[in-house]
């Protein structure tokens, strides 16, 4: 079923035992769709936490506001490019919800960069995001950025059933949980409940 490759990688894991291979395959698919939850919530609540932001800036019809399209980078080339992807995205749609549902994970990402301090983060993100340990604004928005980078890398290789045994899957997790955490006690502890990551990632084989 397996192409030569890619059960190569997981023999070599497995230091050539091929039935120990198959095991680390199975779990691996298994933890990957384990850790799908907790990734949800981490979008979910980060993105409507970042809408809301908007929101009390540039108004409920945000994704049509010109000046804030403006604000967003819109670089050259094969890169990703926010401004292009709100422009195309809500072209499409015909609500905010339904604009903020469909925009990338990506879009959500650039928007914890310096460029958006002034006008949206200085102001906001510390009662957005109240469970902070103390951290300030700034240290607050580059946290948030580099958890969801993670997220997005382990997210893009899950979603093309890549191996991501090798990675420390205990941090992705836990950035995924703190991330719920900044925003909300309670929901961090359903997903606590709810999720079973941190279960199967102690039967690996």
């Amino acid at each position: 079923m397996l192409s030569t490759p890619r059960a190569n990688t997981y023999i070599s894991a497995a230091g050539g035992d091929t039935a120990q291979a198959m095991a680390l395959y199975g779990w691996n698919a298994r933890i990957a769709a384990a850790l799908m939850l907790p990734s949800h919530f981490a979008e979910i609540s980060t993105r409507n936490a970042v809408d809301e932001a908007i929101t009390a800036v540039y108004g409920p019809k945000w994704p049509w506001n010109q000046t804030f399209q403006q604000s967003l980078p819109s670089p050259k080339g094969h890169i990703y490019n926010p401004q292009r992807d709100l422009i195309q995205t809500r072209s499409r749609e015909q609500t905010t919800g339904k604009v903020v549902a469909e925009l990338k994970l990506s879009f959500w990402q650039a928007m914890f960069t310096a460029r958006h301090d002034e006008r949206i983060w200085h102001h906001q993100i510390l009662s957005l995001f109240p469970n902070t340990a103390g951290k300030t604004a700034k240290e607050l928005r580059k946290q948030v950025r580099d958890d969801l980078e993670v997220i997005r890398k382990l997210r893009n290789r899950i979603a093309h059933h890549e191996p991501i045994f090798a990675r420390d899957l205990s941090d992705d997790l836990a950035r995924m949980l703190d991330l719920v955490e900044l925003r909300s006690t309670a929901t961090a502890q359903w997903v606590r409940q709810m999720e079973e990551a941190s279960t199967i990632l102690t039967q690996r084989p």
